[in-house]
């Protein structure tokens, strides 16, 4: 593995033997952290706001499953 840091980005050569499976979790790790680097949001406005979401969906897809 080698990593390089430019000034611009850090790059990071893996193997192809490499799992991509573990690879893409790491991936999508990488993004998450990417996404909110410069987020101020505090833990419990996060979490209000998944409430929020949760019940939103729930109420328009209620019928599917409630009969």
């Amino acid at each position: 593995m080698q990593i390089e840091r430019t000034t611009d980005e850090i790059v990071i050569r893996i193997p192809s033997y490499v799992d991509t499976q573990g690879l893409q979790r790491l991936i999508d790790f990488l993004t998450y952290r990417e996404a909110t680097a410069k987020s101020k949001a505090k833990q419990s406005d996060v979490d209000e706001l998944a409430a929020e979401v949760k019940k939103g969906w729930w109420d328009k897809n209620r019928s599917r499953f409630v009969k």
